[in-house]
Formats: structure tokens, C-alpha cells, sequence
């Protein structure tokens, strides 16, 4: 499954620059439980990798600062039982976190002013809220 790994139109991963190692996944699992090597651990020397631009490099870098041991980017893979599912999950998973750093930030919210027409509204509606709650009291002054 050496083959490059696409985050954006712009940006793929050489197979080269993944490493991944395997291990035994934890849980039930029958017989094969202590024998197949079936957890994937996928990673990825963000810090230091040629193929990520440098523009994308420091956005992920920066939002990803609390995943990163030494600039290393790594996620992990053990919910199928067949190794070679897990190592198609990890992939996807570490497309979808790195696509998901890269993305550009969300437009400004511009701030907009309540029309006058719902201001008359929301007064309105207090209005009415306090009328019904005047009513409701006991001996009130305003009935005499």
C-alpha cells in the first residue's frame, strides 16, 4: 500500500515521507487476539517534511501544536480486524486531520444591527410577558 497520499488538490503526501508501524490491537479478538499485528500507527514529520508548502506548513503546525511529539504527526488505527483495513482507516484519518488544519480560516462575521421593525417586536412581546405576569399577582395596586 505504498502509494502517495492526497490531502489537497494542491498538496500530496509521498508514500516516502509515511512511516508506518504495526503492533497488536487491543480488545477482544478470539484466537488471532495475541498473534496478528493488526493496529496500524501511521506517521508523518510534519516539522520537517519537503512536500508540505511552507504557507500550509506553519497553519498546521500552529493548530495542530497539541497532537505534534518533536513536529510528528501521528494517528492510529485498530477498529478493523484485518490489517490491512486499518492501515486504509489511518490514511483516511490523517488526510482528513491534515485537510482539516490546512483549511483556511472562516470569514469575519460581519456585526449587524437589530432592524427597527424587530426591536418594536422583542419590546412588544416583553410588554405583553409583563402585562400577563402584572395579572397574576395578588392585590395588585393597579386594580384599585
Amino acid at each position: 500500500m505504498a502509494e502517495d497520499l492526497r490531502i489537497t488538490n494542491a498538496w500530496i503526501i509521498p508514500a516516502a515521507e509515511l512511516s508506518e508501524r504495526f503492533s497488536r490491537s487491543s480488545g477482544p479478538g478470539g484466537q488471532g487476539v495475541n498473534t496478528t499485528d493488526s493496529r496500524v500507527e501511521l506517521s508523518f514529520d510534519l516539522a520537517r517534511a519537503a512536500s508540505v508548502p511552507e504557507k500550509l506548513r506553519a497553519r498546521a503546525v500552529d493548530r495542530l501544536a497539541h497532537r505534534l511529539a518533536d513536529g510528528v504527526l501521528t494517528v492510529t488505527a485498530s477498529e478493523h480486524r484485518a490489517q490491512l483495513a486499518n492501515r486504509q482507516a489511518a490514511r483516511e484519518r490523517m488526510a482528513d486531520v491534515l485537510a482539516a488544519a490546512v483549511a483556511p480560516p472562516p470569514a469575519m462575521r460581519r456585526p449587524t444591527k437589530p432592524t427597527k421593525g424587530s426591536q418594536r417586536r422583542r419590546l412588544a412581546g416583553k410588554k405583553r410577558r409583563s402585562e400577563i405576569k402584572r395579572q397574576r399577582r395578588r392585590g395588585d395596586p393597579g386594580e384599585a
